[in-house]
């Protein structure tokens, strides 16, 4: 295949890339997390745990349902004390009915549902937790489909720039003003440009394709390179660090395992209580009718429960103990989070005016070359220190935007942004 139709192909490529982004849904980080909040499968799952919860409170408000017992006792043989007696006559049977009921204690009931109702909230918590997992997922994915946009646009431009001076040289060629070194050297860096814009679009699709999967979305879609992270962090860390341990999702969640616990330890101590049943007896006997009352009680001499309470005496201890390594942990992810934020941000101030000075280098040279005042090395040199710039601008604007997102997930405060 030869220079010129890889370059068509290329630019056909690219046209329709351009024509596809005009009817494509175009997503800033915020929609994107708005989005997979609304779309992504997974969260749509975690969803029905909380109603799985709700059936709990339903069953511990449940009272214990009646007994009925029936005993029957028949004579073998006929009673030899009864004349004309025969084995299936009511004088020789014997029947017991028995209806009883257990009466739970109002505190057991009331700690039953206590409990239930706090493993509501824990779901609850857990979920908020699940999303904040999952939109830093999500930023990850479109910070890397920015990525790969961001490099398929910047060769592009390059690719662009050494197609126009490929041209001029051609023309130039033929009116003897270089010479056919001078125009292979350009197509040799027009030929690479070409091959790595093209391996760049593939990158970009892929990066398209995962973010479409987490936001569960059939539509086509485009990154917004023109999003600028605008949400402001607290000036002091110990401000930021007081706001997560207050407000981010996961120790939410914990505070609200030990409240578990807490209703837990409750209702272990309220089952230790014995459950009384009583009821009433009806008792026909060699056709004597007999009424009477039934009632029994556990006697906790041996059993009291002793184990599960001890056990949810730990759980709490547990729960606390991951409290607190919580609270450790936010500290430590804000204060590496924060000093990195602060770092890439100096670096991205400072790289800003390089941009500048290499496009002026690079014109300054071509416009010499172009009337005999350097050599295609040093144009060709320019372009690629050109192109150096830019892409390891974009790594710098990259790592920024990186920090920016992890320092939203160690805060907390990615949950408002999908809002």
């Amino acid at each position: 295949m030869s220079l010129k139709v890889a370059k068509s192909i290329l630019t056909a490529i690219l046209i329709c890339v351009l024509i596809q982004v005009n009817a494509q849904t175009v997503y800033t980080l915020q929609r994107a997390l708005q989005t997979a909040k609304s779309n992504n499968p997974l969260l749509k799952r975690e969803q029905f745990n909380a109603e799985i919860r709700q059936a709990d409170i339903v069953t511990a408000q449940l009272r214990p349902n009646p007994i009925l017992n029936n005993q029957s006792l028949q004579l073998a043989q006929p009673n030899p004390a009864q004349d004309r007696g025969s084995w299936y006559k009511s004088t020789n049977r014997q029947t017991w009915w028995q209806v009883t009921k257990p009466f739970q204690l109002p505190v057991q009931r009331e700690n039953k549902i206590r409990f239930a109702e706090q493993n509501v909230i824990l779901t609850q918590k857990q979920y908020r937790e699940t999303e904040r997992n999952l939109f830093q997922v999500v930023a990850q994915k479109w910070l890397d489909a920015w990525a790969a946009r961001k490099q398929l646009d910047i060769l592009s431009k390059a690719q662009s720039n050494i197609d126009s001076l490929t041209t001029i040289n051609k023309l130039r060629l033929k009116n003897q003003v270089i010479t056919t070194t001078d125009l292979s050297r350009t197509e040799l860096l027009a030929s690479q440009y070409a091959l790595q814009t093209k391996s760049a679009l593939q990158v970009y699709k892929n990066e398209i394709l995962n973010l479409k999967y987490l936001l569960s979305t059939s539509d086509s879609i485009a990154i917004d390179t023109s999003d600028y992270f605008t949400s402001a962090f607290p000036d002091q860390i110990d401000a930021l660090v007081q706001q997560a341990t207050q407000n981010r999702t996961d120790i939410l969640a914990i505070k609200s395992t030990v409240d578990v616990a807490e209703a837990n330890i409750k209702l272990q101590k309220s089952t230790a209580l014995p459950t009384p049943e009583l009821g009433l007896i009806y008792n026909p006997q060699n056709r004597l009718q007999y009424m009477g009352i039934y009632g029994t009680i556990q006697i906790p001499l041996f059993s009291r429960n002793q184990g599960e309470i001890k056990k949810s005496l730990v759980v709490k201890e547990q729960a606390q103990q991951d409290l607190k390594n919580t609270e450790l942990l936010i500290q430590n992810e804000i204060a590496t989070s924060y000093n990195s934020y602060q770092i890439q941000k100096q670096n991205l101030q400072n790289f800003s005016s390089l941009l500048a000075q290499s496009q002026s280098i690079l014109n300054s040279v071509k416009y010499s070359y172009l009337r005999g005042g350097t050599t295609i090395i040093d144009l060709l040199e320019a372009q690629r220190s050109w192109l150096d710039t830019q892409q390891q601008y974009y790594q710098t604007l990259q790592l920024y935007r990186q920090s920016y997102i992890d320092l939203l997930y160690a805060s907390g405060l990615i949950t408002q942004i999908a809002q």
